[in-house]
């Protein structure tokens, strides 16, 4: 006579006894399949998994007390448990708050419509994987780990969301800051290293003055006291000869990715639009430079981005669409498409021609003036990652202007204090035992 099915979901990212408790528990009622969740149903409400499905189904197939394991494609338990209909679910109690606790009705409810049974097991005391994967953390990563999860990120995420940093604080802010949105835990899910804000955070203007050793030393700050993946803004890419240099430097740092705008000439921001001189370089230059930084690259993982300027130039959606097709053909990963405009509607207008018909590589935008654009919309548009490339820097300016004046108007830092963040808050980004 067969034994009972029993289904056991899990993410099963880093094996602790818990889970072991679990399943354990659930043999004791059948044969245990364990619905693995995949990449992406765990990236809808948490952070990317250390390790990917491939390697995560490796562990659990080998886990004493497991007969199969299924994908489970989604944080809904329902599609599986209708096509496999189990007698039980087993599941630890911790699921009765919080983000899952409609996950579990919603499992009670499909349950019921063949006399299935939901086995809840005692939260195992001392073990937490949020606390092992905030310690994993803590101690660091290499360049190649960091340098996958971009490409990762891409095939579990819809919309990948880049915040961006200027220093190891703002780093570190990137790091570790989430919220809750509608009951999902949100977070960054990667840096975006710009040249403006480092040239601001050096009092220097965002004409390319600011060296690459410089900028590489603010890189270095950032990657000594993170974990997530790095975008670099590479302005133009410099010299085509030169941009190979480039790619190889920051690939053997772990950097994700390089996006590199097609512009000559001297720098100018592009946000200040038609009001300065700006220069497109022609298409099928830009097309060589990303050409040869594709050749040069030594692994598989590094993303080169083009920058598309045809709309901060003036020079339309059409000329766009023609560069894209161009930059694709030539081997770009994916494309960044930018505006000036306050009204989102152009940016929209391309992705979904270039959805449509140029390519499903990763379409990028930075929503800096078209900051009207919620990421809802962007993601229903084709957009896959959206950079907030410059609001960190902005928001601290004006507070510390205005700490500034109020300590020069009282003579005090009274007035201040409860407005500001607490030294003991400060020391606790950066804990000393970290270091020991």
């Amino acid at each position: 006579m067969s034994k009972p099915l029993v289904y056991v979901g899990m993410s099963a990212d880093l094996i602790h006894p818990g889970h072991v408790n679990i399943i354990k528990v659930a043999s004791s009622y059948g044969d245990v399949m364990v619905g693995l969740l995949t990449d992406k149903a765990i990236a809808s409400y948490k952070r990317l998994p250390l390790m990917n499905y491939a390697q995560r189904l490796t562990v659990i197939e080998n886990l004493k007390g497991v007969t199969q394991v299924e994908p489970q494609e989604t944080l809904d338990y329902i599609p599986n448990l209708r096509r496999f209909k189990p007698k039980y679910v087993v599941h630890g109690d911790d699921w009765k708050t919080g983000v899952q606790a409609e996950t579990r009705q919603a499992v009670i409810s499909v349950l019921s419509e063949w006399d299935g049974e939901l086995i809840e097991v005692p939260y195992t005391v001392g073990i937490s994987s949020s606390a092992l994967n905030l310690a994993n953390k803590e101690i660091g990563t290499t360049p190649e780990i960091r340098l996958k999860q971009f490409s990762r990120l891409l095939a579990a995420k819809k919309l990948v969301r880049i915040i961006e940093v200027h220093s190891g604080l703002t780093g570190r802010i990137a790091e570790t800051v989430w919220a809750l949105r509608n009951s999902i835990r949100c977070e960054f899910d990667g840096m975006w290293a710009g040249s403006l804000t480092d040239a601001t955070t050096r009092g220097r203007p965002d004409i390319e003055s600011v060296d690459s050793t410089s900028r590489i030393s603010m890189l270095s700050d950032v990657l000594e006291s993170t974990t997530k993946p790095i975008i670099y803004d590479g302005d133009s890419g410099g010299r085509e000869e030169h941009f190979p240099y480039m790619v190889r430097n920051l690939e053997r740092l772990g950097v994700s990715a390089v996006i590199i705008e097609d512009k000559v000439g001297l720098k100018r921001n592009s946000l200040y639009g038609q009001t300065v001189k700006q220069t497109q370089d022609s298409a099928d230059q830009f097309a060589k430079k990303i050409a040869r930084g594709k050749h040069s690259q030594v692994t598989e993982d590094f993303s080169i981005i083009a920058r598309i300027e045809s709309l901060i130039v003036g020079a339309g959606l059409a000329d766009a669409y023609h560069r894209a097709e161009t930059y694709i053909g030539a081997g770009a990963d994916g494309i960044m498409i930018h505006s000036a405009s306050s009204s989102p509607n152009e940016i929209y207008e391309f992705a979904r021609h270039y959805k449509n018909n140029i390519s499903n590589k990763p379409l990028v935008v930075v929503p800096s003036s078209f900051y009207v654009a919620n990421e809802s919309e962007l993601e229903e548009f084709g957009v896959n990652v959206v950079i907030y490339a410059n609001q960190l820097l902005r928001s601290a300016i004006p507070a510390m202007i205005d700490s500034a004046k109020s300590i020069l108007e009282t003579g005090s830092s009274l007035n201040i204090e409860n407005k500001i963040l607490p030294i003991k808050e400060i020391l606790n980004l950066f804990p000393a035992e970290e270091s020991q």
